[in-house]
């Protein structure tokens, strides 16, 4: 399925969105969108008929669960879905348009539709969703959630993908996997300050040091066109941050290549969803939803249009383990 062009923007945004994103600090741990303030609300519920969106017919068995489960939408007949507006790929705003696009916005439309309701977005800042959920200001949030144990106290949720972080290196450049710390021995590797993938190259490194082998060198850019110049100019090795940003950025400039791939909550597996509160009856249906898409091949366009094969999953679960409490 082909993006229409005003789902791409232009080649050095993107890449300093990606570096930005590795050099802000954003604490990947939960792997979150950077705390931006909220765009304004869209003008309309119905996405602009030239951005490329994925669709999908009601789910009976779904709508069977809604109705039976005694949840009632906060506006009768839609879904009131918070999304947020960061960077592509996950959701944001393309030029000249008030309705967010990407993976979340699409998953959040899909849901709609598979439930039979009217697909309903509010843009929200990070930090905003957890209240607007608890107390009923929105149905549903599908925003580059990661399941946490100490969010599934208060939240319900249905897992969509995987939370990952990937290792990214010019397209030209002779390495071809990093996997292990053995991968990085030497290496001047990009990386955010204070993010859960710094960690991850700081055990790596312990682990180098023990045997006795030449650890990396971690590199730190508070200006995003340095970093990327660095990288692009053979000063770094390679980029270690989100993969779903770096993926983006990886297609539509063809300038970097993925090498490498490490779970968001490394060592531990985590899971992006869809959320909800705790209790509602609303996630039963949803979870339906998100089956029915995995099986019937939908889910696997939305995320071939955005280059995020790599974070696809089988299946969707309800509540699955999510990263322990820190």
């Amino acid at each position: 399925m082909a993006l229409s062009k005003k789902q791409g923007i232009a080649v050095g945004v993107i890449a300093a969105a990606v570096v930005a994103v590795i050099g802000v600090g954003v604490a990947i741990g939960v792997n979150r969108p950077a705390e931006a303030v909220a765009a304004p609300e869209p003008a309309a519920s119905t996405p602009a008929p030239d951005i490329t969106w994925v669709h999908t017919e009601e789910v009976p068995e779904a709508v069977a669960a809604l109705q039976e489960s005694g949840f009632q939408p906060i506006e009768p007949g839609k879904l009131t879905v918070a999304v947020g507006a960061f960077v592509p790929p996950l959701s944001y705003v393309p030029d000249g348009e008030t309705l967010p696009a990407g993976t979340e916005p699409n998953i959040g439309s899909l849901i709609a539709e598979g439930l039979g309701l009217e697909y309903n977005p509010v843009v929200v800042a990070w930090a905003d969703w957890p209240l607007g959920i608890q107390s009923g200001k929105y149905d549903l949030i599908t925003s580059n959630v990661t399941v946490t144990e100490e969010r599934k106290e208060l939240y319900d949720f249905a897992s969509y993908r995987q939370d990952l972080l990937g290792f990214y290196v010019r397209a030209d450049s002779p390495i071809e996997s990093i996997e292990n710390a053995a991968d990085i021995s030497g290496l001047k590797v990009v990386v955010g300050s204070g993010t859960n993938q710094e960690k991850v190259l700081l055990s790596w490194n312990e682990e180098l040091a023990a045997a006795g082998e030449a650890p990396a060198e971690l590199q730190y850019y508070d200006d995003t066109a340095a970093a990327t110049l660095a990288l692009q100019s053979g000063r770094a090795d390679a980029t270690f941050g989100p993969n779903a940003t770096a993926a983006w950025a990886a297609k539509e400039t063809g300038e970097t290549k993925l090498v490498g791939i490490i779970p968001g909550g490394w060592p531990l597996q985590a899971d992006i969803a869809a959320g909800t509160k705790k209790g509602n009856g609303l996630i039963e249906p949803v979870q339906i939803v998100l089956a029915q898409l995995i099986e019937d091949g939908t889910y696997a366009e939305v995320l071939e249009a955005w280059n995020l094969e790599s974070e696809g999953v089988e299946s969707s679960q309800i509540n699955p383990p999510g990263l322990p409490k820190s």
